[in-house]
């Protein structure tokens, strides 16, 4: 069985002698240059919201794969890894020279703006179409949006298997102010997540509503919702990336995940090189280490973050997922422009105002 193999024996499989070869198996003889550049550079610059955790198994195997190269990893929440960009952009200082986020929204206003560099990865036809938005920012994961709930507390006949079976039972009084999801005036995630359902879910004014009858509880980050559902301050967890959830459960007997049976929402962490990036060849590196069949692998077996790649195998990824699903089912959010509607300052701020009025946050 796959859990019997070791995550070091997979990649020692997929890589054999990759310590001795300057350039991967099948990569044209020229991407010498781009391994050459990026020594000479020493570094990478990455500013992220994936958890240091997660990451560290990247930036290992990185390391290991390309020693000289070190890789300065900086972790923020999604809203963060976006001001942060902007405002040193603006100053006209030292920024990121790669930039990877799940708030995919915020990632794709600033590739279409022009801060992205055009770089066709060699890894580009093992992607599937939708995660590739013009050979400048690629999707990297594949990530359900879950229902969290607390297994000691919420009754096997209670747990929601619909969006419209969430909506319905958040109204009851053993629900109200034990309900929580992303702040999405504060979570780029968080709003992404929510915008989407407004388009996926006929009836999201009912789930809304129902929002506001719990007296939703809101939080930045899933591990803090996380947190309070396993101690039983909070029951259940709506838009919860259930990446991060999945792994939480498998070691905590308090945490169950419901990926919803009408749609899941498959988010899909957006990476680009910034078209000014200082070590542009070291980012050019690392972008096409996190798409190969080896950086995948990793995402999948020590990230937990599940793989897009379809010919990765491990629990974690696109093609264990879309079983557990169904393929109707699986909804992915396209790496592409089309997504920015609500970022539109008109339509953001009316989103939020009546987030505010209907689901009343606390």
């Amino acid at each position: 069985m796959f859990a019997k193999k070791t995550l070091a024996a997979i990649l020692s499989t997929l890589c054999a002698g990759a310590a001795f070869a300057q350039v991967p198996a099948g990569y044209p003889a020229d991407y010498q240059k781009i391994i050459d550049g990026a020594k000479k550079e020493g570094k990478v610059v990455i500013y992220s919201a994936t958890d240091s955790k997660a990451a560290a198994f990247l930036v290992k195997d990185f390391n290991a794969l390309y020693p000289g190269i070190s890789v300065e990893y900086n972790d923020m929440n999604s809203t963060e890894v976006y001001n942060r960009f902007i405002s040193e952009v603006a100053a006209g200082g030292t920024t990121a020279d790669v930039m990877w986020s799940s708030a995919m929204d915020l990632q794709m206003k600033l590739a279409s703006e022009g801060y992205a560099l055009k770089y066709r990865s060699v890894e580009v036809s093992k992607i599937p179409a939708w995660a590739v938005w013009d050979d400048t920012a690629y999707g990297t994961t594949f990530e359900p949006a879950a229902i969290v709930y607390n297994k000691r507390l919420v009754d096997a006949k209670e747990v929601p298997q619909t969006h419209a079976d969430f909506a319905k039972l958040i109204t009851q009084p053993k629900f109200k102010d034990k309900v929580t999801t992303y702040d999405i005036e504060k979570s780029g995630l968080g709003f992404m997540f929510m915008t989407q359902d407004a388009k996926e879910n006929a009836q999201f004014a009912a789930l809304e509503a129902g929002f506001g009858v719990a007296k939703v509880r809101v939080q930045s980050s899933t591990g803090t919702m996380l947190e309070r559902i396993s101690s039983g301050e909070n029951l259940l967890g709506y838009n919860m990336l259930g990446s991060y959830a999945l792994v939480r459960a498998k070691t905590d007997p308090s945490i169950g995940v419901v990926l919803p049976k009408d749609y899941t929402l498959i988010l899909s962490r957006v990476q680009f090189i910034n078209k000014a990036a200082k070590n542009i060849n070291a980012a050019k590196l690392w972008t096409d280490y996190l798409l190969s069949q080896r950086g995948q692998t990793v995402v999948a077996n020590g990230a937990k973050l599940f793989a897009i790649r379809a010919d990765v195998t491990g629990e974690t990824t696109s093609a264990d997922l879309i079983k557990q699903i169904g393929a109707a089912n699986v909804k992915p959010i396209p790496v592409h422009p089309v997504i920015l509607q609500y970022l539109e300052p008109t339509k953001r701020m009316a989103f939020l105002k009546n987030w505010k009025d209907t689901a009343g946050k606390k």
